[in-house]
């Protein structure tokens, strides 16, 4: 059930519309520039066109030495920067020191309001060049104004800004996006807090989820609480109703048994062996329930260590013929999570019972596993006895079922150790050992490694 990070998600979301905005930035601001730069050049090309319509209109004649510009740029030959006075023809009578070799091209289309045509060509070079051309009439004869301006030396200049535009608008994506990391990860601070509390609920430290919280996450915090109190009230609401009607069923029963054990008869005999039928019923859904709703209460754990060399030591005198052999786990073990009378009770049977059909040899070993929902303690008791074969591992482990009537038992010991499993969401297998007998594998949730741990002694 779990997906991505949602700080992740943020900072990817956020760093690609970031890469977005600013790579659209740049090429807004590029394209600003460029129109800004050609503006100035056209009203630049303008004005100089008017200055030689001026000169003209004064010198009222387009040959005479009085018509030039000042601009330097008009003296550097291939420099694309021209101009020339030449009538409807194309005869040239007067041209700029940097028109050498070259043919200044015509303006073609509709001239504007003011009578002037723009256009953006190529001289012979090569070089892109805006051109500006004007016709004014000195009686007789109308005469051409055209003037051009180096249009590569802004494109170049436009790549200049778009290239250290793109850097800039780089070191700024960067600083951006480190500021979303920051940023997410110090907003979604209180969710870690309010998942690190949850734990320690489920791990024993706490009973309740502490902590103050933004309003966004306060109301998740107070549900979490309020479902633990609604779940331990049902809880001891079921454990008393299970119990009253336990205590109820009780006398009735016992006076069957008594008024069918003063009489004689098969009547007597069917309601004798019925009693006693409803009184194991009676007391196994009353452990079933004392079961369920033990473990059924956060806030539990049990060092696994502890209790298996205590579990060690008993069953060793219980059955001093049998070698029990406890391989020491390291201190790194992880703790049972739930009730350490459930642990004892679990292992305490798998224990037994290897004992029971040993033949003087049974090993207990604890390790942590990995497994899909975290890390798993697993409980391996083996023996050197007969074991079992695969479809008899199965049948043992039904309500009642014993192989063998000449051992002492009632066969419920390991369907007790089933329903525990089943109810902490454990698993219970049972193998071929090593030793030659039977290899019982239980594996149990795990809470963090108990602060308080003591050490064992040896």
């Amino acid at each position: 059930m779990r997906k991505g990070s949602i700080a992740a998600s943020l900072f990817w979301l956020s760093a690609g519309w970031l890469v977005l905005a600013l790579v659209a930035t740049g090429f807004l601001l590029t394209d600003l520039y460029s129109r800004a730069l050609d503006t100035s050049l056209s009203q630049t090309l303008e004005f100089h066109v008017e200055s030689l319509t001026g000169a003209l209109l004064e010198a009222g004649d387009p040959v005479s030495p009085d018509i030039a510009l000042t601009d330097p740029r008009f003296d550097r030959p291939r420099s694309g920067w021209y101009w020339a006075i030449r009538d409807a023809n194309g005869t040239l009578y007067n041209l700029s020191t940097s028109v050498v070799g070259i043919d200044l091209p015509v303006v073609t289309g509709p001239p504007d309001v003011l009578g002037r045509r723009t256009a953006v060509m190529d001289d012979v070079f090569g070089t892109r060049m805006r051109v500006v051309e004007r016709a004014v009439t000195v009686a007789p004869t109308t005469y051409h104004i055209v003037v051009t301006g180096n249009l590569s030396e802004i494109l170049e200049l436009v790549d200049d800004f778009r290239g250290q535009a793109f850097i800039v608008l780089g070191a700024v994506c960067v600083m951006l996006a480190v500021m979303s990391f920051i940023v997410a990860r110090f907003a979604l601070r209180p969710i870690s807090r309010l998942s690190k509390a949850i734990e320690n609920v489920r791990s024993g430290d706490t009973g309740v989820v502490a902590g103050t919280y933004p309003r966004e996450i306060a109301p998740l915090a107070e549900e979490v609480n309020e479902l633990l109190r609604s779940n331990a009230q049902i809880i001891e609401r079921a454990r008393n109703q299970v119990g009253n009607l336990a205590h109820g069923l009780k006398t009735p029963i016992a006076v069957l048994r008594n008024e069918a054990g003063a009489r004689k008869g098969a009547l007597a005999d069917v309601v004798l062996a019925e009693s006693d039928k409803m009184s194991t019923m009676v007391a196994t859904y009353l452990e079933r329930a004392r079961l369920a709703a033990r473990t059924s209460v956060v806030g539990k754990r049990a060092d696994a260590t502890m209790v298996m060399l205590r579990l060690t030591r008993v069953m060793s005198k219980i059955h001093p013929d049998v070698t029990v052999a406890f391989q020491r786990p390291d201190a790194s073990l992880p703790w049972f999570r739930g009730d350490e009378a459930d642990l004892e009770e679990m292992a305490g049977n798998l224990l037994d019972n290897a004992c029971k059909w040993s033949k003087g040899q049974v090993g207990v070993r604890l390790d942590a596993e990995r497994g899909d929902t975290g890390t798993i303690l697993l409980i391996r008791i083996d023996d050197n006895g007969p074991g079992l074969t695969e479809e008899d591992a199965q049948k043992v482990l039904r309500r009642g079922v014993r192989l063998d009537e000449k051992t002492p038992g009632s066969g419920l010991g390991l369907d007790i150790v089933k329903e525990l499993v089943d109810v902490y969401g454990g698993s219970l297998e049972l193998k071929r050992s090593a030793l030659g007998g039977l290899l019982v594998e239980l594996r149990l949730p795990t809470a963090r490694l108990g602060s308080m741990a003591k050490p064992v002694a040896s």
